[in-house]
């Protein structure tokens, strides 16, 4: 043989051993750092109120879970829903970017009324389901869906290994069926499998799951998205809380009770973390989706939005200003609490910035990490601007807001709750919430410089949602 050839193919065999060694080298790495992470449970409730836990000031409702993690973290008081309905307030979240911007405009429409799936969450883009599968994490979803139908547009394409819940917006907690305009449909699922069971409450089946999920695999950490449907109706909770309730008049009574089971069985998932080891490398971030549901089948309320108007559907406090807080002890304060301005658009970024996660395109994001405000009372709030805006962006009749400092501008404000009448001088809306949080003054005519600012901010944002909607066509 000749010694030129055996010597190179020498040297080619230990450099394709030391290429491998390395690649072994770097996955162990990758590995190790993956199992030293942090776990992750978002727990985000349905249709609850502003005010509706102890910690945020209600005085008729058993909320000990909740505020819990609220005294063993940090919660905010200016927190904002990215949307004051479900499912462009669940695409905010899922993508740290605003609804428009994610291309999600209003709520998704069932399969009878969708046959095509065109809506839903556009599958370009990223979640944080995506963003943490691809640091390792396992993910899973418990609950509810509701951004879409087609196989892409669920929860498996979307980033989620497990599934577990319905996908439509709501369901009855004991058939769980979907019951709007016929057909009514049964609605549970396991990944892509249609599951039964029966006459067994939701709520429990959706424990189990989190339980299970949370103890199944130690060599990974995991991101679960607990879409909790409560207090969404139809409300059904315990009947030992409906008990509890009973001197409440109606629809409180009904809405306390379902806000008191759920807190509970928050509470038997932390038992069950604290048991198992895991609470403490565990971090938790709650919040609603938006403010409480003043519609027919809520029996016209029962949320608590303390001084604040407005309810779901309008931007409004009432409708957009929610509770929420985060539970870490390893990097997150307790007992703190933060008035500073922030979105649900927030917790993807801060989310990565806890566990060294990287964002993907994140120059696209429109969320900020909270742990500048978080680590630092006096800090200012990470967003100069935000943005609100659900409906077709290129329609001039929809409800709009923005907010810069302490000034926000409503475009075309309604009440949900049926408190404030607004007139056809009302069509911008300005406010100065550092004087008037509740909303009841147009300042729009005493001061038309702030409302031209103002008004341009939003005008220029729609414009780019035009821009972005056209492009994605």
């Amino acid at each position: 043989m000749n010694l030129n050839y055996l010597l190179s193919a020498i040297l080619c065999l230990l450099t394709a051993l030391s290429s491998c060694q390395q690649k072994d080298n770097v996955q162990h790495t990758e590995k190790s750092v993956t199992k030293g992470k942090p776990n992750i449970l978002v727990i985000f409730t349905d249709d609850q109120g502003t005010f509706d836990t102890n910690a945020y000031g209600s005085e008729d409702l058993e909320t000990p879970n909740l505020d819990r993690i609220a005294h063993e973290g940090t919660r905010f008081t200016q927190f904002y829903a990215a949307a004051p309905v479900c499912s462009p307030s669940r695409a905010s979240l899922l993508t740290g970017k605003y609804n428009h911007h994610a291309r999600l405009f209003g709520n998704v429409a069932p399969p009878h009324a969708d046959p095509e799936y065109k809506s839903g969450l556009p599958t370009e883009e990223i979640t944080m389901a995506e963003m943490f599968k691809a640091d390792g994490y396992k993910t899973g979803l418990i609950g509810k869906w509701h951004l879409g139908h087609s196989p892409e547009k669920l929860p498996n394409g979307q980033g989620f290994d497990y599934f577990f819940g319905h996908q439509r917006g709501c369901i009855d907690n004991y058939s769980h069926f979907f019951f709007w305009a016929g057909p009514n449909m049964h609605d549970l699922y396991r990944n892509d499998e249609e599951v039964y069971y029966p006459g067994q409450f939701f709520g429990d089946l959706m424990v189990d799951e989190v339980k299970n999920f949370t103890s199944q695999d130690k060599e990974n950490p995991f991101f679960v998205y607990w879409a909790i449907n409560m207090p969404h109706y139809p409300y059904q909770g315990d009947p030992k809380w409906l008990e509890h309730y009973k001197d409440l008049p109606s629809p409180r009574r009904e809405y306390a009770a379902f806000i008191s089971t759920y807190d509970e069985m928050i509470g038997e998932v932390l038992d069950h973390l604290e048991a198992t080891g895991q609470l403490d490398n565990t971090i938790i971030v709650y919040q609603s989706d938006h403010g409480h549901s003043t519609e027919e089948r809520a029996f016209f309320g029962g949320g608590n939005n303390g001084p604040y108007h407005g309810a779901k559907f309008c931007m409004l406090e009432g409708g957009i200003r929610v509770p929420a807080m985060i539970r870490y002890p390893k990097s997150i304060p307790t007992k703190q609490v933060r008035n500073q301005m922030a979105n649900s658009i927030d917790w993807l970024p801060t989310l990565a910035e806890l566990t060294g996660t990287p964002i993907p395109n994140e120059d696209q994001i429109d969320g900020k990490s909270l742990m500048p405000i978080i680590k630092d009372k006096n800090a200012p709030s990470q967003h100069d601007v935000l943005h609100w805006a659900t409906g077709d962006p290129e329609s001039t009749g929809n409800s709009w807001a923005v907010r810069k400092g302490d000034w926000k501008l409503l475009g075309n404000p309604w009440d949900s709750e049926k408190e404030l009448t607004f007139s056809k001088d009302d069509t911008l809306y300005l406010v100065n919430m550092a004087v008037d949080s509740t909303e009841t003054t147009n300042l729009a005519k005493q001061h038309p410089d702030k409302l031209q600012e103002l008004f341009t901010l939003h005008t220029d944002w729609n414009k780019e949602m035009i821009r972005l909607k056209h492009q994605s066509e």
